[in-house]
């Protein structure tokens, strides 16, 4: 995947810590990775170390009118953690932040796009939040969720699990049929 640009959304949750895991998987797999976060999630962001890792801003908000795109424009997204939060307003076609307006837009762009849900037992219970979920999988996204996946954890312990599995994803990404697609097509360019 040398030189595609993958956007990594991360939303406020205590696994977005560790968001570094999965641009360095990312990285030497040949992903371009840029961060993208909800406001939210840049209280459990080392920025600085993730400019430093990417090479590129981590971005939270709209520009500005007249501002330049400082990122360049997403081949593939992986949001991961996901919210609640998150998931629902995604499903609704909410876009007030950057991170959902982009996950809404790459959807709509038909770009490959995965999701893993993570949140506590009662959040997950609300009706809502299944019926988000299996709509975004009716629409194409692959959303990898489900105590088989990570088991769902009790309200007030998430801060307590370093258990996030960053490289599913990324798995899950790469064998996207649009994603192996663009892996054909990228090395018969170099032959």
């Amino acid at each position: 995947m040398s030189g595609s640009v993958l956007y990594a959304v991360v939303c406020g949750s205590p696994a977005t810590a560790g968001v570094g895991n999965l641009v360095s998987l990312a990285q030497e797999r040949g992903w371009d990775v840029c961060v993208v976060a909800t406001p939210d999630a840049l209280k459990w962001l080392d920025v600085p170390g993730l400019v430093k890792q990417t090479g590129h801003p981590v971005r939270h908000r709209y520009k500005y009118p007249g501002d330049p795109d400082v990122l360049p424009a997403a081949e593939a997204i992986i949001v991961a953690p996901a919210t609640v939060n998150t998931v629902n307003k995604w499903a609704a076609g909410i876009a007030d932040t950057l991170a959902l307006g982009l996950i809404v837009e790459g959807l709509g762009l038909g770009l490959p796009i995965v999701a893993v849900p993570y949140t506590n037992r009662a959040m997950a219970a609300h009706p809502a939040f299944g019926e988000s979920i299996a709509r975004l999988r009716s629409w194409g996204i692959t959303m990898i969720y489900g105590d088989d996946v990570l088991e769902l954890h009790q309200p007030g312990v998430g801060e307590n699990r370093s258990d996030f599995p960053w490289h599913l994803p990324l798995d899950a990404l790469e064998a996207h049929p649009s994603v192996q697609a663009q892996r054909i097509t990228g090395s018969e360019a170099v032959d």
